[in-house]
Order: structure tokens, then C-alpha cells, then sequence
């Protein structure tokens, strides 16, 4: 994506990890927020209604609260880098960025992961080059279909899809999926991915029997486009890609769930095409991103769950 890099650690000892996108300047963004259990960071001056909605980077992070130190290390990078602005008349440079965690602890007490060296790395390592699916970054301890408890999960992961916008802008979708619920394919209505049952098969939530059983769960996306979108349209876009992402993940937003999706415009494409009616543009990216969400999910839980 033009304007932007990614870049991912893990640690695999503890089956945690970061992913963090870096853009080249501060770039206008925008966060909708929609499962009751999240664990965010800096997203109020995120509002449409905000005065300061420009960010360096955003980043997606394992480790649930603990997890959020990786915006230290992300913005350490960033500035020893010569990113940043000053403001204010101060001599200072700042670098605002924005994420958010999944929860992917331990079952049992253990060192946790260090999450601000993470994010160092992870906005180290950012670059334009290709991102494997499933166990990577913020989704190497992901997990799916806990409603019938964390015993009867599957591997959840991270993926990244992409699609173009007309000739030469670009839309992108990251997805981290760490459900409450199972993952079905909207194009063939077949579970991908949930709670197994005692015969190996995947029991639907809506099965009888099917219960939350102290779950925590999370999807976190950001969505990007290197076209010039005011802040208004990326929060109509960020929540068609709720939308989108409700027709995979059954059940979504829930009480439990962290569920979470970031929308950002690099503009390095330029303006989109003259609008026939306001608001076409937004619709137009949406409903690309919300496609390129899904297919993200789907190829997540499909390579962290397919047998070697």
C-alpha cells in the first residue's frame, strides 16, 4: 500500500505477537469500536468529531491490556527515524499513533511477552512486502469458536487481503481474529472454523448445548486505502467493514468480544473519481474493504488450522 508499511513480531514461545502499519506522515484516521470488551489505545481522538485525527501508525497486539505497551516501542521507532511533528511551539516531536489488543493470554501464570520490544520490532521490521497468513504478528495466539470453552477452540490468526479501486488506488483489509464465535464462508454457508465437538466436528453456536463458558474474545481489522478520503467517508467505511465482517464471524460484537476496526487514508492515489452522488466513494470503498475483511478471515483460521 502506498504511504504505508507493515511489519510484524512475534513471540513464539508464548504464542503472542504485534502487527503495526507505519505510514510515512501522519495520515487522517478514524476507529469504530462495536464489541463491549476492548482493550484500546488513544482511540477517543479518533472521533469524527475530533480536532486531532491524524496518526503515524496504527497497530493490532496480542496480550490483551498488557499488550498495549507495544505503542511505546512503535513510537520510539518512529521518532529515532525522523518521524513526527512538532507542535505547540515546543521543541518536541510527537507521534500519535492508535491500536488495539486481543485477549490471547496463558491459561496458567507465566512471563508475559514483552510487548514494547514487540512493537519496536514490528515497526522496524514494516516494509511493503508480502504478509503470511494465519499464526503472524497479533494473531500467532488467536483463537476461534470459544463458546463452548477455550478446551473446544481452534487456532484463530491474522491475514491481509487487498483489491484494487479503479485504475490504480489500492483498498486493504488486516484482520486479526481471535472470536467468541465460529467463522462460516458466506459464499457456501460452511463452518470454517469454531468450537469442536466430541467427534472432531465443528458444533454451530446455535447448536443445542452451545454455551459461553468464561470466554474473551476479540476481532481486530484496519482497513487502508492510499486514496484522499476525508474522515467522514473512513467512518462510513469502517462500519460497512463491521457489517462485512458480521456475515463470517457468528456470533459478532458481543458482550465479550473486543471487536474493534481502525479505517486510514495515505492519499497517495489522489482524489477519487468525481462522485455521481455523496457518499458514493465511501460506499464504494466499503463495500471492497468489507469483501477483502471477510476473504482476511477466511484464509486466517483456513491456514492456522490446515494440517501440515
Amino acid at each position: 500500500m502506498r504511504g504505508a508499511r507493515i511489519g510484524h513480531a512475534t513471540d513464539p514461545a508464548r504464542s503472542t505477537g504485534v502487527t503495526a502499519v507505519v505510514f510515512e506522515a501522519a495520515v487522517p484516521a478514524v476507529v469504530d469500536v462495536r464489541g463491549g470488551a476492548s482493550a484500546t489505545y488513544d482511540t477517543a481522538s479518533l472521533a469524527v468529531d475530533a480536532t486531532f485525527g491524524r496518526r503515524w501508525a496504527l497497530f493490532l497486539a496480542g496480550g490483551s491490556l498488557f499488550g498495549l505497551d507495544a505503542a511505546r516501542g512503535i513510537r520510539t521507532r518512529i521518532l529515532e527515524t525522523g518521524g513526527g511533528h512538532r507542535t505547540f511551539g515546543t521543541p518536541y516531536r510527537l507521534a500519535p499513533i492508535s491500536g488495539a489488543a486481543l485477549f490471547d493470554l496463558p491459561r496458567r501464570e507465566a512471563p508475559l511477552a514483552e510487548y514494547l520490544a514487540l512493537g519496536y520490532e514490528a515497526a522496524r521490521t514494516a516494509d511493503e512486502g508480502a504478509t503470511p497468513d494465519g499464526r503472524t504478528g497479533a494473531g500467532a495466539g488467536a483463537t476461534v469458536g470459544k463458546y463452548l470453552g477455550r478446551g473446544h477452540a481452534m487456532r484463530g490468526g491474522l491475514a491481509i487481503r487487498a483489491a484494487r479501486f479503479g485504475r490504480s488506488a489500492r483498498v486493504a483489509a488486516i484482520v486479526a481474529i481471535n472470536a467468541v464465535g465460529a467463522v462460516r464462508d458466506p459464499s457456501t454457508g460452511r463452518w470454517a472454523a469454531g468450537a469442536v465437538g466430541t467427534r472432531g466436528r465443528i458444533v454451530p453456536p446455535q447448536a443445542e448445548g452451545a454455551r459461553a463458558s468464561s470466554p474473551r474474545g476479540t476481532t481486530l481489522s484496519i482497513v487502508l486505502t492510499d486514496l484522499e478520503l476525508e474522515r467522514t467517508a473512513l467512518a462510513r467505511v469502517a462500519a460497512i467493514v463491521h457489517a462485512g465482517l458480521g456475515r463470517a464471524i457468528v456470533p459478532y460484537q458481543t458482550s465479550v468480544d473486543g471487536d474493534v476496526t481502525f479505517a486510514a487514508a495515505t492519499g497517495a492515489a489522489g482524489p477519487p473519481p468525481r462522485e455521481g452522488h455523496p457518499g458514493a466513494t465511501a460506499d464504494a470503498v466499503g463495500a471492497l474493504a468489507a469483501e477483502a475483511a471477510v476473504a482476511a478471515v477466511l484464509a486466517a483460521v483456513r491456514a492456522s488450522n490446515r494440517r501440515s
